[in-house]
C-alpha cells in the first residue's frame, strides 16, 4: 500500500532504481543510493522489484549503507504485499541489527504471517526484552496469536506507557477482556506526545469506539484524531454508529481549542509574539494552549505578528500552517486591509495540492466560511473542482460549513449547492448529509 509521500524521487525510474541495487557498493555515486533506490521501489510493485529487494537483503556486506537500505527494503516488501517472500523476510528476525528486526516485525504483520517458526521467534524476542516490545505485541495481536497471550499479559504493568498500553489493547483483542481499556485513557494526556499517539493507536487496535470522545479531546494533531474516526467508524456495519457520532467528527473539523484537554499551562500568559511562535511547536498541546491564549489578544496588534511569521516561515511549515488557518478563522474582527491578505492566504490553502499541507485544506475552507459566508458560497465550485482532487475531508468541510451558513440560505439554494455531493461515495460525507436530513 503506497502513500502520498512515497514518490519523493519522481525523476527516478523503476528500472534505474533496480539497476542501482545491482551495483557494487563501491561503485555507487553516493552512499545513500541503495536507500534511495529501495525507497523508490514502493512505487514499482512486481516480481522484478521483489527480486531486487531480496538480493539487497542477501547482500553479505556489513557496510552501514547496506544495513540502512536493508531496513527500507523489508519495509517496502511489507507494504507492497510480497506474501510469497514471507520466509525470506522472516530470516531478518535473526539479524543483530535491531532496527532491521523491528521493520521485519512490522512487515510480517502487514503480510499476515502464519508461519509457526517465525511466530515462535517473535514470542521469544518478546520474552527476551531486547527488541521493540510494542511492535512485537502489536504484531502478535494483529495475527491473533493466542499462545503469545501469557507473554503479553506479563507486560500490562510495564514501565513504558507504550508497552503497557499495547499489552492492554492486545489482551482485549486476543481474550476479549475490556476491563483495563480505561487505563489507556490516562495515556491520552501524558506529557510526552508520542505516548499520546500510542494511546490512540492502542484504542484503535482494540476497536474501543466507546472512548472516541476522549480520543477527540486529546491534544494531538487533528490528523491522528481524524484517523481514529475513520478506523473506528468507517465500515458499512458501523454506519448507524457513525450517524450517532457525527457530532464528534464535526468537532475535530471545527477543532475549537476550548474542547481540547490541554496538557500544559502557563503560570503567566506570555506576550503575543511568543504565543504566535508557539504555533510552530512540535507538541500540539502547546500549540492548542497558545491558540486558546491568543483569543484574548486584540486583532489589530495580532495581525502584524501573524503576517510577519506567515511570510517568513509559517507558509512553508506544515504544522504551523494548520494552526495559522485555525487562528485566522477563529475571529471575525480583522481589519478590512488585513482581510485582503487573509482571503488570499485561505483561498490558496484550500486548494493547496502539496501533500504535507493536506490537513490545512479543510481548515482553510471552514475558516473562509466563518469569516465570509458569501465568499465561501462563491468559492464552493472551486473547493469541489476535480482538478484540485478534493479529498473526503475537504468535501466534508464544505457540508459542515454549509450547515453553519444554512440560516442565510433558502432551502432551494442550499439543495443546489449540495447537489454535487448528494451521490458522494464516502460514508462520512453521506452521514454528514444525512445528519442535515438532505440525503
Amino acid at each position: 500500500m503506497t502513500g502520498r509521500f512515497d514518490n519523493i524521487h519522481p525523476g527516478l525510474t523503476c528500472e534505474h532504481a533496480r539497476q542501482i541495487l545491482r551495483q557494487p557498493v563501491n561503485e555507487l555515486e553516493s552512499k545513500s543510493d541503495y536507500y534511495t533506490a529501495a525507497s523508490h521501489l514502493i512505487n514499482c510493485p512486481g516480481v522484478e522489484t521483489e527480486h531486487a529487494l531480496v538480493s539487497l537483503l542477501e547482500n553479505p556486506l556489513n557496510d552501514q549503507a547496506v544495513k540502512i537500505a536493508k531496513r527500507k527494503a523489508v519495509e517496502v516488501l511489507g507494504k507492497i504485499g510480497a506474501v510469497s517472500l514471507t520466509s525470506v523476510i522472516g530470516r531478518c528476525l535473526w539479524s543483530d541489527d535491531h532496527y532491521l528486526v523491528e521493520n521485519t516485525i512490522c512487515a510480517l504483520k502487514q503480510l499476515k504471517c502464519n508461519q509457526p517458526e517465525l511466530i515462535a521467534k517473535m514470542i521469544n524476542l518478546l520474552n527476551d526484552n531486547l527488541h521493540n516490545q510494542r511492535a512485537l505485541i502489536q504484531c502478535l495481536a494483529s495475527l491473533s496469536i493466542n499462545e503469545s497471550l501469557p507473554s503479553i499479559e506479563a507486560l500490562k504493568n510495564a514501565e513504558s506507557p507504550g508497552v503497557r498500553g499495547a499489552a492492554i489493547s492486545a489482551d482485549t483483542q486476543l481474550s476479549g477482556n475490556r476491563q483495563q481499556l480505561s487505563e489507556i485513557i490516562d495515556h491520552l494526556l501524558l506529557p510526552n506526545q508520542m505516548d499520546r499517539h500510542c494511546a490512540i493507536q492502542d484504542l484503535i487496535d482494540a476497536q474501543a469506539i466507546e472512548y472516541l470522545p476522549q480520543i477527540i479531546a486529546s491534544p494531538v494533531s487533528p490528523a491522528f484524531r481524524v484517523r481514529a474516526c475513520r478506523l473506528l467508524l468507517n465500515a458499512k456495519e458501523k454506519y448507524s454508529e457513525l450517524l450517532q457520532s457525527i457530532h464528534l467528527v464535526d468537532s475535530v473539523f471545527i477543532d475549537d481549542p476550548s474542547n481540547i484537554q490541554i496538557v500544559h499551562e502557563y503560570d503567566v500568559t506570555p506576550d503575543p509574539a511568543f504565543l504566535v511562535r508557539e504555533l510552530f511547536n512540535a507538541d500540539f498541546s502547546r500549540c492548542y494552549l497558545a491558540l486558546k491564549s491568543l483569543s484574548s489578544v486584540p486583532s489589530d496588534s495580532l495581525w502584524p505578528l501573524i503576517s510577519e511569521q506567515w511570510n517568513e516561515e509559517a507558509h512553508n511549515d506544515y504544522g504551523a500552517h494548520y494552526f495559522f488557518m485555525r487562528l485566522i478563522g477563529s475571529r471575525s474582527d480583522w481589519s478590512q486591509q488585513s482581510m485582503i491578505c487573509i482571503d488570499e492566504i485561505l483561498r490558496n490553502a484550500a486548494v493547496n495540492m502539496r501533500p504535507q499541507f493536506q490537513k490545512s485544506r479543510p481548515a482553510a475552507i471552514y475558516s473562509i466560511a466563518q469569516l465570509n459566508p458569501d465568499r465561501f458560497i462563491e468559492l464552493i465550485p472551486m473547493f469541489l473542482d476535480g482538478d484540485y482532487s478534493p479529498q473526503w475531508d475537504c468535501r466534508y468541510a464544505v457540508v459542515l460549513a454549509l450547515e453553519a451558513a444554512s440560516d442565510r440560505l433558502e432551502q432551494a439554494q442550499l439543495d443546489e449547492l449540495l447537489t454535487p455531493l448528494v451521490e458522494d461515495d464516502d460514508c462520512f460525507v453521506k452521514a454528514k448529509l444525512a445528519s442535515m436530513q438532505l440525503a
